[in-house]
């Protein structure tokens, strides 16, 4: 890959994969490794003269408490390099200055001004006071903080209670600030990341993904040669964009199993074999499984329980389907490669959980042990890519937008989003509820934004509570179903707010449900944000 790179090296932080968003939005390419990697790699990884520079991310710990250190080779290679957070501190203490525990811890929003017009922060500030100072308004996350300069460096930014909130050494590029950058609380983080990436380290913006296609088509064919693959396409954004740019780079050699389990959306399973099978002419295979799924989860409550069965049952779909293709010859030998839609956070999470650096939030189905158990080599084309980033492919690759763009949607479907056991009745009822809601959003359009409500929100869904109310309807009593509308706003779905949707738009959908779905009688509407609520219910 012939592109200019930073490296951010992880030093266990729940945010680094924000840093890496940040870096990307600049079209600046970079990967994730984590911190503990020799200067041994560190060189190899410099060696092509693309590495430009090289970011410290954050941590939970503290430096005088654990060993982590940045490799000695990052601040031997000639390159600038900037520390965040706990990266200021460890290039301090490594570098001969001093960190200590404070008395004044600071997290959340401060307010910090700017010394010295160093190259980083030259000319980027929220407000200057009345005496001309700069000042930055920043999220600050840390209990320790630098109490003597290294040798060189100079005091950058400060707050009361943190005289040294960031420090330079401009001869040889180092920068560091005790505040995170890479958060959206931080006003101006993306102009200082901007500035770091582009101009002191001198980067070429050429990662485009209009311009990757080529590129990726290319290493697919290289890798696949005249070989078969075979994709599981779940209709979601990641494994269609999967098929789009394989099926572009290898056209009838791929092969597509779309495995329905009964817990799709309304219409999902008919929209994907139309835009796969109809309009890009690819070769795929659909299974209805839905009778199987349903009566396997038959009587199973626990969601974590679900999950599981819902995976596996996939997965043992999955591999029939593999099999028959096989015995089949169909295209010819059968397949000796599996895709999957693996994305560069499903990877960085992966790693950084082998490296113990960071706490593991969840596995991933996508970086599991199917292509072992298959006996097939392993192609990923996405594995480089934030979600974003795979958007954009998308749509460049010519998959309809509102595909693309679709709110997330959770692997086991439905299976997740009815309470309780799962049942045909509780998925139809569902399935009719949640459409009407995804409809009115795209239906209203706010005047201040000039976007439909859907689009201003992140993710939205109807849930399926397994309890009865009494409601009244004409001059009858009903005892039906109660259905619970969720809608959030999120930059990163590390924290969410509840989306205030207007109050005529949340009429309109209950309406709606009611009179057109029968069987449900009342309609809620979650306002919990996260923390302390997940997004999903289970």
């Amino acid at each position: 890959m012939q592109h200019d790179k930073i490296l951010i090296l992880d030093f266990g932080s729940q945010v680094t994969q924000l840093i890496a968003r940040r870096v990307r939005e600049t079209h600046v390419y970079c990967e994730v490794h984590p911190c503990d990697v020799s200067s041994e790699w560190v060189r190899a990884f410099a060696a092509d003269g693309k590495l430009k520079g090289v970011i410290l991310s954050g941590s939970h710990a503290s430096v005088y408490e654990v060993d982590d250190r940045a490799p000695d080779a990052v601040f031997e290679l000639g390159i600038p390099v900037l520390g965040i957070c706990y990266g200021m501190q460890t290039m301090a203490t490594q570098l001969g200055g001093k960190v200590e525990g404070s008395n004044s811890r600071e997290f959340g929003y401060a307010e910090v001004r700017a010394h010295g017009h160093t190259a980083l922060l030259q000319g980027i500030e929220d407000f200057a006071t009345a005496e001309g100072h700069g000042m930055l308004k920043v999220w600050m996350s840390h209990g320790d903080k630098v109490t003597a300069l290294p040798p060189g460096f100079k005091v950058m930014a400060s707050t009361p209670s943190c005289p040294i909130a960031g420090m330079a050494d401009e001869s040889r590029h180092f920068y560091a600030v005790q505040f995170h950058p890479e958060v959206t609380h931080t006003v101006q983080g993306a102009a200082i990341l901007g500035r770091f990436v582009r101009e002191i380290c001198g980067a070429n913006a050429d990662w485009i993904m209009g311009d990757y296609i080529e590129e990726a088509v290319a290493r697919i064919r290289e890798q696949v040669g005249d070989e078969e693959v075979i994709l599981g396409l779940s209709g979601g954004v990641d494994s269609s964009v999967a098929a789009a740019l394989i099926h572009r780079a290898i056209g009838d050699q791929l092969t597509c199993v779309f495995v329905d389990h009964g817990l799709l959306r309304l219409h999902e399973g008919d929209m994907v074999m139309d835009m796969f099978e109809g309009k890009l002419h690819a070769k795929v295979v659909r299974v209805d499984a839905s009778e199987l799924f349903l009566r396997e989860l038959a009587g199973v409550s626990e969601p974590e329980q679900k999950r599981k069965i819902i995976g596996r049952l996939f997965v043992d779909v999955f591999k029939a389907e593999a099999a028959k293709l096989k015995a089949s010859g169909q295209g010819h030998k059968g397949a000796t490669f599996l895709a999957q839609g693996t994305i560069y956070p499903d990877v960085i999470e992966s790693g950084g959980a082998k490296s113990k650096k960071a706490v593991t939030i969840k596995s991933h189905h996508n970086v599991g042990g199917l292509p072992e158990q298959l006996g097939l080599k392993l192609l990923e084309p996405l594995r480089d890519l934030f979600k974003d980033e795979v958007r954009e492919l998308g749509v460049a690759l010519g998959l309809p937008r509102e595909m693309v763009y679709r709110h997330p949607f959770p692997g086991p479907g439905l299976g997740v989003r009815i309470l309780g056991e799962v049942k045909k009745e509780y998925a139809d009822l569902l399935r009719r509820a949640d459409a009407i809601f995804i409809e009115e959003l795209r239906n209203f359009t706010d005047e201040a934004t000039g976007k439909t409500w859907y689009d201003l929100t992140s993710q939205a869904f109807t849930v399926f509570l397994p309890v009865k109310s009494v409601g009244v309807m004409g001059d009858g009593r009903t005892y039906d179903y109660v259905v619970a509308l969720r809608a959030v706003q999120t930059s990163d779905f590390m924290t969410a707010d509840w989306a205030e949707l207007p109050y005529a738009l949340l009429k309109k959908v209950s309406s709606r449900i009611i009179n057109e779905v029968r069987g449900i009688n009342r309609v809620t509407y979650d306002v919990s944000s996260k923390p302390p609520a997940t997004i999903e219910w289970e």
